[in-house]
């Protein structure tokens, strides 16, 4: 366990799969996945394709979060977060995080993430920095809604959630300015 590892000091539930036809668990993160928007030349910002399954009894809606603990800001930073997703629905499709939610299930709330842009922002790790750790995870929750609106932080869902949290499902890619993409 590294030492910023996000959940090490949350309580541990169990686990259930969770798939991407766009990338893999300890895999790069594909360019189209980087941000544009953020400079980094073929970055597209796109949110990647998650198909998840084995979701705990009991699950009444997901919440998905994309989180980079290794960010130089002291506090990591958060790429994407989307609240109150039907627990009938158990995949998102590539670019569902995009400006306008329109891949996104009815009644999904979408975050602002920490550039209080309530889309998917990809990576941009900076140079020199080393390599960046994605956590991309579907929260299955014991509640339909969780409680927050559209002008939360994801910091703040997160702590919502954290008492409604019955399994966790995590992909991690990585990232590196100049390195492999």
């Amino acid at each position: 366990m590294s030492e910023n590892d996000p959940f090490a000091r949350l309580p541990e539930v169990p686990g259930f799969t969770l798939t991407s036809r766009d990338l893999a668990d300890g895999e790069p993160l594909p360019l189209v996945h980087w941000s544009g928007i953020f400079g980094v030349p073929g970055g597209e910002d796109i949110s990647p394709h998650l198909s998840w399954s084995g979701a705990p009894e009991g699950t009444r809606s997901y919440a998905v979060t994309m989180y980079d603990p290794d960010a130089p800001t002291g506090s990591g930073f958060w790429h994407w977060a989307v609240a109150d997703i039907p627990a009938s629905v158990t995949e998102l499709a590539t670019g569902a995080g995009d400006d306008t939610g329109a891949l996104l299930p009815p009644g999904a709330v979408r975050i602002p993430n920490d550039v209080r842009a309530a889309r998917y922002i990809g990576a941009a790790p900076p140079a020199g920095h080393g390599r960046h750790r994605y956590f991309i995870v579907v929260h299955a929750l014991d509640v339909e809604k969780i409680g927050v609106d559209r002008d939360t932080t994801p910091a703040f869902l997160g702590f919502t959630m954290s008492g409604h949290i019955l399994g966790r499902a995590v992909l991690t890619a990585t990232a590196e300015a100049g390195g492999a993409r």
